[in-house]
């Protein structure tokens, strides 16, 4: 089954900042409470609340030494009058498209307008707007309470008319609402205020939910935007609201082929991670259980359809069959030879026969009779990989079928496959019965089917969703290769029988599992195999369990794609960061601490190196230049050159390959200086003062040529 997870899940813009606000606040140390629920999600109330954080009702509850944080929804006008009063510490983190209806309400209307809002009365935001509006404000969250509205007060037709929605409003009702509106009122100014990040999710949750055949939505019960994120897709599909990925136990996913899924506005990234993984899991499990029921409904089909034919048939036809002449063994087939075998098995029919000779086409054997005992090659193994040359020698004993006496010739002709085959039967039978894992060779392809499995004389049938190969593997790969299975379906009367090694392997993968959840520890090294890549990370398998990568984890540099560094098939080393042993959650590690550009940058970059850097990006306050890969450094404009410039650009361009001399490095904030003018001032100094010293150079030279002029002179006279 495929699952499709919409690009806009998880938190928007607000509240991933109203979030950032207050857990950065937190980790600064200070002590923070909230006014009401910072977003609707208790997940993230009930960490915020067990880092120290609390919620209160109004702002006379917090205390002197906390910050009191406004949160997403925003809060009316006399709320931030009360705090600004009281001389609280505070944050505000209402939503910034909160913000601007706050402002239309306050200001655009005048005393005589009426304002409208779509939304829920009840709503935390909607409440919030209310008490920015001067008067006469009406809410409506449906267009049955519009219609109600607008039959109680005829008088809107005579004013100003000012309409504004809340940010998580219905798109599909909203756009009924305000059509309706502009049709009844000329004098109607309307701003469409719901936020574009609650749009597209709609939107994209709509399209999305009719090409799948079931939809899951994570999000917290009590958020207005998720409940509508419900509403959008129940028309097109079931849809499962869950909070956390617990609630996904017990929904049955058979006939459903394609999922989809999407979250709230609130739902933060991690919740999004753990249902996409536990739905995995609990997909593949009903997955295998569904194929093996569709096989047996299929078998129990093949069954019925086989007795109506029966049924059916006239006393003529019957008695047609009695009467027509027996095939020989020649023109049997080899089902119809085995069974005509065991109708009229005696104790004659089943010898044992001693090896006298072993030959490229046929194994002689002396069965005590008067008769030349002979096993043609193809009748000794349904194995086509077996060779009687190295597996029997004279002397050895085997159990044989009589297949045909010639009293003329003095032969007769014997079958060690269809004695096997009889035995192996009732192995085949009793391994449905005790789940024994059994171990044949496959000896046949079924194209678009599966293939089939010899063992010990007997065919057994693996559908190719059994064979434990992905789509992407042929299934020729498997073709003369042994492997272990179980026996999932019988059909003893007609001696058919339906096996799985993704049962064995499954089974395999448990007790490896087990293994691994007894002896795991963080910090531990382990070698996996790359299965699957999200947008946020990378499953690998470490031997019976998945791990994940987050995709910050698998590089020091930014990637967009987990594909840039792996894909799958890859065999990588990994190292435990954290386990859940409760949630069977493990995350890994993959980038090395060696690997890390700080460190590098630390160990063979000092302050006062001088190496060449790429221009990456030009500001107004100077120029980012790639150091080493992985980071960037700063060029301040006061560093590009030795005299004034205006602007960085008027010097350096983006792609430029500069001499930079490293003159700072904060490894705390991960931030690098560099200089361009630092290398400029030494040469020019360097150059004056190789000037200067030629200069003293001829003048010493000119006073030496002068005193030997002299000394000439004083001789000539």
């Amino acid at each position: 089954m495929q699952v499709i997870l919409a690009k806009t899940a998880g938190f928007c813009f607000g509240v991933n900042r109203a979030v950032n606000l207050v857990y950065s606040m937190l980790d600064e140390g200070k002590r923070v409470c909230t006014l009401g629920p910072l977003i609707h999600n208790p997940q993230v109330i009930a960490d915020f609340e067990s880092r120290g954080g609390r919620i209160v009702e109004s702002p006379s509850q917090a205390l002197p030494d906390e910050t009191l944080v406004i949160r997403t929804h925003g809060v009316s006008e006399t709320v931030e009058r009360e705090i600004e009063s009281l001389g609280l510490n505070y944050c505000d983190a209402t939503c910034p498209f909160v913000k601007k209806i706050h402002r239309i309400v306050s200001e655009k209307p005048s005393a005589d307008s009426v304002v409208l809002i779509a939304g829920n009365a009840e709503h935390p935001e909607v409440q919030g707007i209310i008490g920015h509006c001067k008067e006469n404000c009406f809410a409506f969250n449906t267009t049955e309470e519009l219609d109600k509205l607008m039959q109680f007060h005829p008088e809107f037709a005579q004013k100003p008319i000012f309409v504004v929605a809340q940010t998580t409003f219905s798109t599909k009702e909203w756009k009924i609402c305000s059509e309706k509106i502009q049709k009844h009122y000329t004098n109607a100014i309307i701003f469409d205020t719901i936020c574009c990040a609650t749009q597209e999710r709609q939107q994209e949750a709509q399209a999305l939910s009719k090409q799948c055949d079931a939809m899951v939505i994570v999000g917290g019960r009590t958020s207005s935007n998720t409940a509508k994120l419900q509403k959008v897709c129940q028309g097109n599909a079931p849809t499962y609201l869950v909070e956390t990925a617990d609630e996904l136990k017990g929904i049955d996913w058979s006939g459903c082929h394609v999922l989809g899924v999407t979250a709230g506005a609130s739902t933060p990234a991690g919740i999004i991670k753990e249902v996409l993984q536990t739905m995995s899991e609990n997909v593949n499990e009903a997955k295998a259980q569904s194929e093996i029921d569709a096989l047996q409904a299929e078998i129990e089909q093949a069954k019925a359809a086989q007795e109506a034919v029966g049924q059916e048939a006239s006393a003529d036809a019957k008695a047609a069959v009695e009467e027509a002449p027996k095939k020989s063994f020649d023109e049997m087939t080899f089902q119809e030879a085995l069974e005509e075998s065991l109708k009229s098995m005696s104790t004659d029919q089943k010898v044992r026969g001693i090896v006298v000779g072993i030959s490229p086409s046929e194994i002689q054997v002396d069965i005590g009779r008067k008769q030349t005992g002979y096993v043609p090659l193809s009748e000794y193994s349904n194995d086509p990989t077996a060779d009687p040359s190295k597996e029997l020698k004279i002397g050895d004993e085997i159990d044989l079928i009589i297949m045909k006496t010639n009293d003329a010739e003095g032969t007769m002709m014997l079958s060690k496959r269809r004695f096997d085959a009889t035995k192996s039967w009732d192995d085949v039978c009793a391994a449905k019965e005790s789940g024994e894992v059994l171990e044949g060779t496959v000896c046949e392809v079924i194209p678009n089917g599966g293939v089939l499995v010899s063992f010990k004389g007997s065919r057994v049938f693996i559908p190719g969703s059994h064979t434990g190969l992905s789509k992407d593997e042929p299934l020729e790969t498997l073709l003369k290769q042994k492997v272990n299975f179980k026996i999932i379906d019988v059909n003893k009367q007609r001696k058919r029988a339906v096996g799985s090694v993704r049962a064995v392997l499954r089974d395999a993968r448990k007790e490896q599992a087990k293994a691994f959840w007894d002896n795991a520890a963080e910090g531990q090294t382990y070698t996996g195999t790359v299965k699957s890549l999200t947008s946020y990370g990378a499953f690998v398998d470490i031997g019976g369990v998945d791990g994940m990568v987050h995709i910050s984890e698998l590089s020091w540099k930014r990637i967009k794609h987990p594909s840039e560094i792996v894909n799958p098939g890859d065999v990588v080393e990994v190292f435990i960061k954290k386990l859940d042993t409760e949630n069977k959650k493990i995350s890994l590690g993959y980038k090395k601490i060696e690997d890390n550009p700080w460190e590098i940058l630390r160990n063979s970059y000092p302050v006062g190196t001088v190496t060449k850097a790429k221009v990456v990006g030009l500001t107004d306050f100077g120029a980012f230049a790639n150091v080493i890969p992985g980071i960037d450094g700063l060029i301040h404009i006061s560093q590009i050159a030795d005299r004034r410039i205006n602007k960085p650009g008027d010097v350096l361009t983006v792609g430029d390959e500069v001499d930079v001399k490293i003159t700072d490095i904060d490894f705390d904030k991960k931030r690098v200086s560099l200089s361009i003018r630092a290398l400029i001032e030494p040469v020019e100094e360097a150059a004056e003062e190789a000037e200067a010293e030629a200069e003293t150079a001829e003048v010493e030279a000119e006073a030496v040529e002068a005193a030997a002029e002299e000394a000439v002179e004083e001789t000539a006279e």
